[in-house]
């Protein structure tokens, strides 16, 4: 069996026996919208639970509009343009609006790839910044105790709005909807607080409903006042299948139904070893993003199992705090049990992945140097075939493989446990 998997920017091909093959994990083949800007502006003209954005600005309003980074595959170029049009007929100039990219505590960006996110137009249009941690207001205090940060340049604003792509999050059930304030705009220690919640037995991809960091980001961004919201939910090639705009969490929960729909998937046993790919640029750009893959593959995946995950990671680690926790010769249980005394971002990865190689195993296919995986606790590779190999050899020759191309889109579950 031939499979392909995108890495980085390409595609690597390996064969698996036929013998071995379990299955394929991945949605429907959903074409992409024969036309992405008709689809953002049928959404703004039926906004779930919300009027029109042409009739709630104010021709003197300050308006933000919240964009993704470079690490997220999300559409900015496309959503613009009509958001833009729309707020335009309500009397609104382009020196009233600000671009800000939620940054988290992602590397600041060059000028070409932020030029490249909003497209060049709207680059030399709209004033285009940077989120800045340091350049952050408290607004509050969240009910489990978070000091709520945000950009002081998004607290200007008289009007704000959200944009993004919508797709399981590994810890925040989903991504989109009031995630682009919390933790897109906040600051380091709002952003430290909101993820120690990670560590809750209900924050996990696809829940909402119980998961702790879904609830407080979205209290955050009650206190700052979202007033709109725009996501693209994108098929597993990047392309735009639908559009939801409207109230900030009405909005976010149709979307979320959709992707569940098509991207919640039922498997009827779990295999020996799971092959995954996050599924190529933007996604494996560093570790950091491509072991949400890892994740998200769990439930597929026997107790002892090994989880093959093939990530190009080109930007290397991808996080300072995530190199150092890698580089620390720490066991597996002090990197689990550190989390439980002190939550440090980044390091919290670490942890995640330490909790995964307790109970099964990590393979990694990457094009991180020596140096670097010589200080990882799990198997590096630099060839998926020369992986799954030596995977076949440690799991016996009668071993079941299940293969998710798109990691990150999907979210399998077992039959016999419906979510």
């Amino acid at each position: 069996m031939k499979i392909d998997l995108h890495y980085g920017k390409k595609i690597v091909s390996l064969d698996i026996p036929n013998s071995n093959f379990l299955g394929m994990i991945k949605p429907e083949d959903k074409a992409g919208v024969d036309d992405p800007a008709a689809e953002v502006r049928r959404a703004l003209a039926e906004p779930v639970k919300s009027k029109r954005l042409k009739e709630l600005v104010s021709p003197d309003d300050r308006i933000v509009i919240l964009v993704s980074d470079i690490t997220r595959p999300a559409p900015s170029k496309v959503l613009l343009p009509p958001i833009l049009e729309e707020i335009k007929t309500a009397g609104i100039d382009d020196n009233q609006v600000k671009i800000v990219f939620g940054l988290g505590v992602h590397r600041k960006q060059t000028e070409e790839e932020k030029k490249d996110l909003v497209g060049k137009k709207i680059y030399e249009r709209i004033k285009s910044i940077e989120h800045d941690l340091e350049d952050c207001e408290q607004v509050g205090v969240t009910s489990r105790g978070t000091k709520a940060e945000v950009f002081r340049k998004v607290l200007e604003a008289d009007f704000v709005i959200a944009t993004g792509n919508l797709e399981f999050h590994y810890f925040a059930g989903y991504s989109g909807g009031a995630k682009a304030l919390a933790p897109g705009v906040c600051s380091r220690t709002t952003i430290e607080s909101n993820h120690s919640l990670f560590l809750h037995p209900g924050a996990k991809a696809g829940v909402l409903k119980g998961n702790p960091l879904r609830e407080e980001l979205e209290e955050i961004a009650a206190m700052v006042g979202v007033d709109f919201m725009v996501n693209a939910v994108l098929n597993p090639q990047k392309e735009i299948i639908k559009v939801v705009a409207g109230n900030v969490t009405a909005a976010h929960r149709a979307g979320v139904e959709y992707i569940d729909r098509i991207f919640r998937l039922q498997i009827n046993e779990p295999a020996d070893v799971v092959i995954t790919s996050p599924g190529g640029f933007p996604k494996d750009i560093n570790l950091y993003q491509a072991h949400k893959a890892m994740q998200n593959a769990l439930p597929a995946v026997k107790k002892g199992g090994i989880i093959l995950t093939v990530a190009c990671c080109k930007e290397g680690i991808g996080e300072e705090n995530l190199s150092r926790a890698l580089s620390e010769n720490l066991s597996l249980d002090e990197l689990v049990d550190e989390l439980k005394h002190k939550f440090i971002q980044g390091r919290h990865i670490a942890s995640q992945m330490a909790k995964i190689q307790l109970e099964y195993r990590i393979y990694l296919v990457s094009d991180l140097p020596q140096e670097v995986t010589k200080n990882l606790f799990f198997r590096c590779f630099d060839s998926p075939q020369k992986a799954l190999s030596e995977a076949l050899k440690a799991q016996g020759k009668d071993a079941k493989v299940l293969v998710m191309p798109f990691g990150i889109s999907c979210l399998p579950h077992l039959k016999s446990h419906p979510h």
